[in-house]
């Protein structure tokens, strides 16, 4: 019996782990902190190792990291693996560590930050900057050369003739995260968790235009392979890259022995709460680079670094209060408000609870001394409560809304409270940025401070009454003078010619984001045809689902929906598709584009498609009709092969569309 519990131990984290980890590499939306998965890791090695009969085959201690995503990306063969590390969570497994290189009486060691990143290979031909891409699960990654040029830290060219190719990892600022983390919750959109999932997302648009609105940087920390020159230590290797201009790795040293490295680690950690970037530990390695060689790797780690893991950092303190915030959609948000402390560095007094549900898990009472860390040592949170105060009682959610008064309702099967009223004050601030925002309507220079000055001075009630802005008024607003009122006037002006979906998406409708918004456009051709559409009628389109059509067609029954509407008719919005079908050809039929085609552009076998009718998806499944593959169509083609969906070439593409 105790060895089938063990065995059903072993099944249960290898499931977890598995799952943890998809939702880290390939979604880049972390669902535990990196501590925790560790320690799940680290029981689950203790008990394979006691208990090899028992080890899975999809054992996570058996891979280096992610996979290659079903994305946009070229796969690409790392011609040197780019291998993980050990990790390890005490001075006394550091001591081991040294104790494993018996052959060197007196071992010299590189110590150097480990940033909390994205890890990246980039490779240059002659002094140019030729291909770039990710590490993937070490043996094959995606090609992301398109998006790494948009880092300004990247040289594009560098003044060595010989083949080289580095390893360094992308990251995003804390100012860049936070800048990111409001501009997502303006929008009313879920924020990222922490700088290296938001790095990692941001590295994999498809769009390079916003990978470089993101503001990555990179730090550059190991030669892969170089022609034409050669080595003794890593340093003098770190040394050259930074002559060549490579943002390479801040403050790293060579140490003599494991004591003078546990030293320096030491002193990295202190500086955690000063660093503009994450670090979630520090690396030692051998520094000489022959004796790298001599004892070589396992299958999973090389046996000459190990990396050590900075503990998380938790202190206890009172929750002096429950605020609830209301967003764009009416969501109520309650933010615990608590006495402040240190954390990282800096001061923190308060962290959001996400739901009612999150606080009742948690048993969270206004009161109690709760424990609080910063995930990726930026965003506080609530990890949980350290003990109740006396006589404190369960949190519930207000029964009407703290903004604007009216019913709040919890629907079946959400976790989320909202206002039951359209017209809340607080969710038109949000509203009007959504709908101003790129994605939606692209009025450029109507950015959430503008929105709220001309909230604040009474200029616009409504999103439509952007409409009827006039110059002196804007360029009276704060920071505004006659230039800038005369650009957002012309953005402002230049929208009303956007295209249906746009606006759909603009009117911020629950489950209705841009790709539906696309979907119900293409499909119903104007605004006419999409009111007078049924619940049916928006299920039966290719895309949607039930609730998504429920929640549309609940939106658009509503009097002041169609009011609405309306008043954005009378200020000459365009109510017209775009997207112009020509026939219906491909109507039902799912394509997927892969690999570089000869004489088109993705983008433009796209729309050729959309024009007859069809649907583009961006991963291969079951579902999918066709797969126009080009050169280099990498893994798509080979889910396809696998799946037996149908493959075209551009050549018999061309014959289907002519």
């Amino acid at each position: 019996m105790e060895l089938e519990k063990i065995k059903e131990r072993i099944e249960q984290l290898t499931g977890k782990l598995n799952y943890y980890s998809d939702r880290y590499y390939m979604d880049d939306s972390p669902e535990i902190s990196d501590y925790e998965y560790d320690m799940l890791q680290r029981e689950l090695k203790g008990l394979e190792e006691q208990y090899p009969q028992f080890v899975l085959p999809n054992s996570p201690n058996n891979r280096v990291g992610g996979g290659v995503a079903e994305r946009l990306f070229s796969p690409v063969e790392h011609t040197v693996k780019m291998e993980s590390l050990q990790d390890a969570f005490s001075f006394e497994e550091l001591r081991a560590f040294e104790g494993r290189i018996k052959e060197l009486a007196d071992p010299v060691f590189s110590v150097e930050p480990k940033i909390d990143g994205l890890s990246v290979s980039l490779e240059y031909e002659k002094g140019r900057f030729v291909r770039g891409s990710t590490r993937g699960d070490g043996l094959v990654g995606e090609d992301v050369t398109a998006n790494l040029l948009t880092i300004k830290d990247i040289p594009k060219t560098i003044d060595f003739d010989g083949s080289l190719e580095v390893r360094g990892e992308v990251y995003m600022s804390h100012k860049g995260f936070l800048q990111l983390v409001k501009s997502q919750e303006n929008l009313g959109l879920p924020p990222a968790k922490n700088p290296r999932n938001a790095a990692a997302g941001s590295l994999r648009q498809k769009d390079s235009s916003v990978t470089a609105s993101r503001q990555l940087s990179i730090f550059i920390f190991n030669i892969q392979r170089i022609e034409g020159r050669e080595f003794s230590s890593h340093i003098e290797s770190l040394d050259f890259l930074k002559e060549l201009g490579f943002s390479v790795l801040p403050f790293y040293n060579r140490a003599v022995g494991i004591e003078q490295a546990i030293d320096f680690i030491e002193k990295i950690g202190n500086k955690r709460g000063e660093l503009e970037f994450d670090i979630d530990g520090a690396v030692i390695k051998l520094d000489n680079l022959s004796q790298r060689g001599e004892f070589g790797s396992t299958a999973k780690f090389p046996k000459w670094a190990v990396a050590y893991k900075y503990p998380p950092e938790e202190k206890e303190t009172v929750l002096e209060k429950i605020e609830i915030n209301v967003g764009r959609t009416g969501a109520l948000t309650p933010t615990a408000q608590f006495t402040p402390v240190t954390l990282a560095g800096t001061s923190v007094s308060r962290a959001v609870l996400h739901n009612e549900d999150f606080i009742k898990e948690k048993g969270i009472r206004i009161g109690d001394t709760i424990i609080v860390r910063k995930a990726g040592d930026i965003i506080p949170e609530v990890v949980g409560v350290a003990r109740h105060k006396e006589g404190s009682l369960p949190f519930e959610m207000p029964k009407s809304c703290p903004s604007c008064g009216a019913e709040v309702i919890r629907e079946k099967g959400e976790a989320v409270t909202r206002c039951t009223n359209a017209e809340c004050p607080a969710q038109l601030t949000r509203h009007i940025i959504h709908f101003a925002s790129r994605d939606a309507m692209d009025i450029e220079g109507l950015g959430p401070a503008v929105v709220e000055l001309l909230l604040e001075k009474g200029l616009v009630h409504h999103a439509y009454d952007l409409y009827s802005l006039k110059k002196e008024e804007i360029s009276s607003l704060e920071r505004m003078g006659e230039k800038s009122a005369n650009n957002l006037l012309l953005a402002i002006e230049k929208s009303k010619e956007n295209d249906l979906y746009r606006f759909i998406f603009g009117l911020g409708i629950r489950h209705i984001g841009a790709k539906a918004a696309k979907l119900v456009s293409d499909k119903m051709q104007n605004i006419d045809n999409i009111l007078s559409a049924s619940k049916e009628d928006f299920a039966a389109i290719d895309g949607f689902g039930e609730i998504m059509a429920d929640s549309l067609f609940e939106f658009l029954s509503m009097p002041q929906t169609v009011d609405l509407i309306e008043k954005f008719k009378e200020f000459g919005l365009n109510m017209e598709s775009q997207t112009v079908i020509t026939d219906t050809r491909f109507e039902g039929k799912t394509f997927v584009l892969t690999g570089t085609l000869p004489t088109y552009k993705r983008s433009e076998a796209a729309k050729i498609i959309e024009g007859f009718g069809g649907k583009v998806s961006s991963s291969v499944s079951k579902k999918t009709d066709y797969v126009l593959a080009g050169e280099e169509a990498g893994s798509k083609l080979d889910k396809a092969n696998a799946l037996g969906v149908m493959v075209i070439d551009e050549e018999t593409f061309k014959g289907m569309i002519n």
